[in-house]
């Protein structure tokens, strides 16, 4: 079908050489990141030399300066081939922006080209033990000392937490209001606890992080202080949005692969899909990824002409990610036992897609922000 988003003959190379490198750099490697439970910063590396890392980051701090599309066909080519390892779009879609849209120019050139080039690492630092979607609950201090701000406290269920040069990290001060602060490799008082071990999203390292009396110079506050909680929800939308693109990928992979098995796969002397349950249920789900991926190229044209699409947002996250969850266990059941093998594609496909519909605001969360947007 064809696509409502304005893509460019710019743009399809750009996606020629972006599948090419998931195809050669991602995907053979992907078993192996799953068993160490980390991906190497090599890749990182490689993908900064591909410009695959802050495309739409201006070029006078590293970036390409190109559109949001670019980055749109990064995160499909990565979904594509079933990455769920190498938080690439985590990088580029949710943390690089907080430091392009609020951090000073100095702090830019500072911190941006790296980021470009794969030579620092970003994660945010904003879920606590205590403190999951609730941010006014977090419990990070940062005391104000002058020129420097000493902070104290602890963080949990972070993405790159394990390879992370720079973390954003959310923080509250005596009168309650919360900043952004940088948290940099080698401060003193910082150190990462163990990397957490999940039911899915194996080669993806997500830890838990603690500041001990960490000395933060004020140059590392981002934007202005106190206004932490406003630039998080700010940029919440654009975070649901992304993985809103990416859930719409991963459903259409899982629906391929299945497609593929069900067309060699028989039974009962027929192939799986000449059943009529299993025709009826391909159907429904197709027609279903074709309606989410027109709303979610709607969502993202409106985005991109820096319209207000915070209920939008939230609409595509919780509807296409329950798709992902709801059309990945459908199409296990088409590979009976096999589907419960780790071998095959579709088990690791299920394990990871149950984390979707909890990050980045759970789908009840979503749900209550769109009733919220009703008036009610």
């Amino acid at each position: 079908m064809e696509r409502i988003l304005p893509f460019t003959e710019e743009h399809h190379q750009f996606r020629e050489m972006a599948r090419k490198f998931f195809e050669t750099e991602v995907k053979p490697h992907h078993e192996t990141w799953e068993k160490n439970h980390i991906v190497p910063k090599e890749v990182w590396r490689k993908a900064g030399e591909n410009g695959l890392l802050c495309p739409d980051v201006p070029t006078e701090y590293g970036g390409s300066g190109a559109d949001f599309l670019y980055n749109i066909i990064i995160i499909e080519e990565s979904s594509r081939v079933g990455n769920s390892g190498f938080f690439i779009s985590l990088h580029n879609d949710v943390i690089a922006p907080y430091i392009s849209t609020y951090a000073s120019d100095e702090q830019k050139k500072r911190w941006l080209p790296k980021c470009a080039s794969g030579e620092s690492i970003l994660a945010v630092a904003m879920t606590e033990p205590g403190a999951g979607s609730d941010l006014k609950s977090l419990r990070t201090s940062a005391v104000d000392k002058g020129d420097h701000f000493v902070v104290n406290g602890q963080k949990t269920f972070i993405s790159n937490g394990q390879l992370a040069d720079l973390i954003i990290t959310a923080v509250k001060h005596d009168n309650g209001t919360i900043s952004l602060v940088m948290i940099e490799e080698g401060m003193k008082g910082f150190e990462r606890g163990r990397n957490l071990d999940k039911i899915g999203l194996k080669a993806q390292d997500t830890s838990e992080l603690y500041f001990n009396d960490v000395i933060v110079p004020k140059e590392n506050l981002i934007g202005k202080q106190g206004q932490g909680f406003r630039y998080l929800m700010q940029k919440l939308a654009q975070e649901r949005l992304v993985l809103a693109v990416a859930a719409v990928e991963a459903t259409r992979l899982v629906q391929t692969i299945t497609l593929q098995y069900i067309k060699e796969r028989k039974a009962f002397g027929q192939k799986i899909g000449s059943f009529q349950n299993t025709k009826f249920k391909m159907a429904e789900m197709a027609t279903e990824l074709e309606m989410a991926q027109v709303f979610c190229d709607k969502v993202v044209m409106e985005h991109m002409k820096g319209e207000n699409t915070t209920a939008e947002a939230s609409m595509c996250k919780w509807y296409a990610t329950e798709m992902q969850k709801r059309h990945t266990d459908e199409c296990l059941q088409f590979f009976g036992g096999y589907g419960y093998m780790m071998e095959y594609p579709i088990a690791r496909a299920y394990l990871d897609a149950r984390i979707q519909t909890i990050y980045a605001g759970t789908t009840e969360i979503m749900k209550e922000i769109i009733g919220r947007s009703l008036g009610l």
